[in-house]
């Protein structure tokens, strides 16, 4: 096979297997973002664990992903499996994340340490049975194409559905948020929310894990890099990733872009303690006050909710064309800043005016960056791979996916912790502001903490995007030097034999 079949004119990957890899990367949306979205809301307003106990566990689960995350990685470049190389852990996570998932919002009669002990354990035990379906998961475009630019196009759509699979959560939150008043006893505020995350998270993991697991019957592992033996004094694989500048700047970029979580993160806390929509509450009984709050709560977490989706859905589903006539490089530059102007119209007009509807379209804006990063941002990672498997011969195909789930864990874990450092600030208490003999709306709170909390979804993200746009200024994989570096693979890889199966 000549370098300029391995590339260009050929394309590998077809229909129906793009459609059921891109509804498995859905269905594992929906299960991240069940835990993502919501975990904060659940720990600090539902099980009422101390501020200080979520902030330690969110960072202590953090570090150790950061030595979990590579370690899968590695074990699954060194090791294949008879049935595969990455395929197989989408059966081997499979009933570990779900099993630990529905821990995770089982609300057990437990209090005090023994329900930290049970958090604590649940908690990091999810976040390493998900490294397992996620570093996988997401190698899998390195194996099913050696076309680059295929490969993209593969990324960007499953991205796509991945981030459909992100929103349908909160459509469920929604829905339910507003129908189980009226189906269940409401007149107890704690057992009413405990009962609602319960009945969502069977649903997402119901319906999330069966498209998942699908997808395995339908991937096909055909560029399987041959196998290479260590030389004596070769580098090591985590050396290569240090050494790999590049790589490091993905990395950076994606580290400092972790506030772009916060819209997502925090809007279920917004829509608590920033506004409240619906009628006066002064004269209603504890069940009607519950239920109009949880209305309240459910329709501007949506509002919230949707901008996201429409802004991040909608350039995610951009990015396949945008992709094939833009460089990743300055499309990631143009939308993060355009996203850092667009939260400080936000910022103000909430300060301003304290109109939620007149900030919607400058949230949209502010979201669009929201599905550029996540897209381009593993496309730079494979781009990344091929520059290390061109100066070393190595293809780290799992441990690349490591980095990009390394990213995404670690900026979800630094706004959940940004939550709850500003329940600090403002002085909200949560077991104060719902439990079964009060529950309190946005309006008992005063203006300074509904804004403070409302920067949140507002200001802190913007200062991100402008932040992790300051690294891609020095990131050299693009344009003529990346089609160079695509080149010299292609003609490398043809002098070592590098078969691929059809």
């Amino acid at each position: 096979m000549s370098s300029k079949d391995l590339y260009a004119p050929k394309k590998y990957v077809g229909k129906k297997e793009l459609w059921m890899f891109s509804l498995g990367g859905l269905g594992q949306g929906m299960i991240y973002a069940m835990m993502s979205s919501y975990i904060s809301d659940y720990y600090v307003n539902v099980l009422h664990l101390p501020l200080m106990f979520v902030l330690l566990l969110m960072l202590l689960a953090r570090v150790w992903d950061a030595i979990n995350d590579p370690i899968m990685g590695i074990i699954v470049d060194r090791h294949e499996t008879k049935w595969g190389k990455l395929k197989p852990y989408i059966l081997f996570a499979a009933v570990p994340v779900t099993v630990l998932t529905l821990l995770m919002y089982s609300s057990p009669s437990i209090e005090g340490k023994k329900l930290m002990i049970f958090s604590a354990i649940v908690y990091v035990m999810w976040g390493m049975m998900y490294t397992m379906a996620d570093v996988p998961f997401w190698s899998i475009p390195n194996v099913i194409t050696p076309n680059s630019d295929e490969r993209s196009q593969v990324v960007s759509f499953a991205k796509i559905w991945n981030s459909v699979g992100s929103a349908l959560p909160e459509i469920f939150f929604f829905i339910f948020g507003i129908v189980l008043p009226k189906v269940i006893d409401a007149s107890n505020p704690e057992q009413y929310n405990k009962n609602l995350y319960r009945i969502i998270s069977v649903t997402v993991v119901a319906i999330g894990m069966v498209l998942y697991v699908n997808s395995y019957f339908h991937i096909k592992e055909r560029a399987v890099p041959p196998p290479t033996k260590k030389q004596p004094g070769e580098e090591s694989t985590l050396k290569r990733v240090f050494t790999c500048k590049p790589l490091l700047l993905v990395i950076a970029m994606g580290i400092l872009s972790s506030g772009r979580y916060m819209v997502q993160a925090a809007a279920i806390h917004v829509a608590r303690y920033a506004f409240y929509i619906g009628p006066d509450y002064t004269n209603m009984t504890l069940e009607e006050k519950t239920a109009a709050i949880s209305a309240s709560v459910s329709t501007v977490k949506t509002i919230f909710q949707l901008c996201a989706v429409v802004g991040m859905f909608g350039a995610t589903l951009l990015m396949p064309t945008l992709m094939k006539k833009f460089d990743y490089k300055k499309l990631l530059i143009t939308t993060c800043l355009a996203g850092f102007v667009a939260s400080i119209f936000t910022t103000l007009i909430a300060w301003f005016t304290n109109n939620l509807y007149i900030c919607i379209p400058f949230i949209l804006i502010q979201c669009i960056p929201l599905g550029v990063i996540n897209t381009i941002s593993i496309a730079m990672i494979y781009d990344c791979l091929d520059y290390m498997e061109l100066k070393t011969g190595h293809r780290d195909n799992a441990l690349g996916s490591a980095c990009q789930g390394l990213i995404n864990k670690f900026g979800s874990a630094l706004s959940t912790c940004g939550i709850v450092v500003a329940y600090w600030i403002i002085k909200i208490d949560p077991a104060e502001m719902l439990n079964s003999e009060a529950i309190k709306a946005a309006t008992e709170l005063t203006r300074s903490q509904n804004f403070a909390m409302f920067s949140l979804v507002s200001l802190i993200p913007g200062l991100s995007m402008l932040l992790c746009s300051i690294p891609m200024f020095f990131y050299k994989l693009s344009g003529e030097n990346k089609k160079k570096m695509q080149e010299e693979l292609a003609a490398q890889r043809e002098a070592r034999g590098y078969s691929i199966s059809e």
